[in-house]
């Protein structure tokens, strides 16, 4: 018998191929032990519903999708920089800002000081935002430490959040994000410190899942990447990369050569970066809310990716300086109005590319026999809603592993959606 058999429901399996979304209309799927163990037209069931399952839930016309994989965050983090956002609205740059000790050393600043418990609760903070709108699986990354026992902190705090949140956590190092002071008049140590000391000692307790770098003018060179992500292959550990976001320094390239899983931002990716990322497999991660936060006028190179049959997925890049954004459907939307990306483009880009982007591709990120049993149910008539409406109270249920975690009571009269849905542990 299974656990639990959704009816009466609306699939967006996001499987490629065949009709948009992959979808099944007047679907069923049911859940055992965590994993999808049905999935089809609800004619086929082979059986009566409540013969069939433990606990059945009638959708009346509800969509299923994946549960939503936010893929590029950065959720551990001290204090915010909303005062800097005031100053820059009244003209200040961000060089003004820096030298009166702002910027990510005020991050730094307050990552530092604060304790870890302290990091795990703001971080739940900003990771309820996520799961009321249908995540079950988030990437986040250090980086605001810039040294080993707060990168370590970090990773910590963000192991911790997997374990209170009902959602399933990626945690990547990001090893070169900003040169600390004291390090300013020698780079070399400081790249050499990361490789040699800090990815061996997180890669040891096991703190980690990929190494991250910012290659960018004011990052971080190419060369020094590849130094770096040779030492995360050494150690076992995955790369992805922020490439290309205000200038072209080739980092997609490097990314592909290091089989890197994905390569972010990528507003001045260039043609040979695009075809290096197809060969190689590595997911262009998209982050329109930074795009859109610090006012950017080049675009990402869309018509060459796909041409080219990169994946694209889409993250929100939730972080204090340049993506203060913690809505996965606002960032859908953003894709779609800035980049230009279809709806099922936007949706494929937060589950099934998302998935990818985080090497899980075989677990999650589709509806499909014996993946996990990740899923979001929203109120509305189409799939493409969900790139549409702005702030829109969409999601019904969360579910995770199978259980519903989250269940949003919107039986009252509501303009979004004019389906109605009905909740039973019991059936009915």
């Amino acid at each position: 018998m299974w656990d639990t058999l959704w009816v009466d429901a609306n699939l967006a399996t996001m499987r490629e191929g065949g009709a948009p979304y992959g979808e099944i209309r007047r679907g069923a799927l049911a859940a055992k032990d965590g994993r999808i163990a049905w999935i089809g037209f609800a004619a086929d069931l082979p059986g009566h519903a409540v013969d069939l399952a433990r606990d059945v839930r009638r959708c009346d016309n509800a969509w299923i999708t994946p549960g939503l994989v936010d893929c590029h965050t950065h959720l551990v983090f001290g204090g915010d920089r909303a005062r800097e956002f005031d100053l820059r609205l009244q003209g200040a740059s961000y060089e003004d800002i820096a030298r009166a000790g702002g910027g990510i050393v005020s991050t730094v600043a307050a990552t530092c000081a604060a304790s870890k418990e302290e990091l795990i609760e703001s971080a739940a903070r900003r990771l309820a935002g996520l799961t009321r709108e249908g995540v079950t699986t988030v990437e986040i990354k250090s980086g605001y430490g810039l040294d080993l026992a707060t990168e370590i902190k970090m990773l910590e705090a963000a192991g911790e959040l997997a374990r209170r949140g009902d959602v399933r956590v990626k945690r990547t190092f990001l090893s070169l994000h900003a040169l600390p002071p004291e390090f300013k008049d020698d780079r070399a140590a400081y790249v050499a410190l990361v490789a040699d000391v800090m990815i061996p000692a997180i890669a040891a307790q096991g703190l980690a899942d990929s190494v991250d770098a910012f290659c960018e003018t004011i990052g971080f060179t190419a060369e020094e990447g590849d130094y770096v992500f040779s030492a995360a292959r050494a150690n076992g550990l995955a790369v992805k990369l922020h490439a290309e976001q205000l200038s072209n320094q080739h980092g997609a390239a490097l990314a592909a050569r290091h089989e890197a899983l994905s390569a972010d931002h990528l507003e001045y990716l260039d043609e040979a970066g695009v075809v290096a990322m197809a060969a190689a497999g590595t997911v262009a991660v998209l982050l329109p809310g930074a795009f859109y936060f610090l006012r950017e006028k080049q675009l990402p190179p869309i018509a060459a990716l796909r041409g080219a049959g990169v994946s694209v997925a889409v993250a929100t890049d939730c972080n204090p300086g340049t993506s203060p954004l913690t809505s996965p459907l606002l960032a859908m939307n953003m894709a779609c109005m800035h980049f230009r990306l279809t709806p099922e483009e936007a949706l494929a880009g937060v589950t099934r590319e998302g998935a990818r982007a985080l090497g899980l591709g075989d677990e999650i990120g589709t509806l499909e026999v014996g993946k996990a049993a990740d899923l979001a149910i929203w109120d509305v008539q189409a799939p493409a809603e969900l790139s549409y409406w702005l702030g829109a109270p969409l999601l019904r249920e969360r579910v995770f592993g199978g259980r519903v975690v989250s269940t949003f009571d919107q039986n009252t009269p509501s303009s979004f959606g004019a389906h109605r849905f009905t909740m039973s542990r019991n059936g009915g």
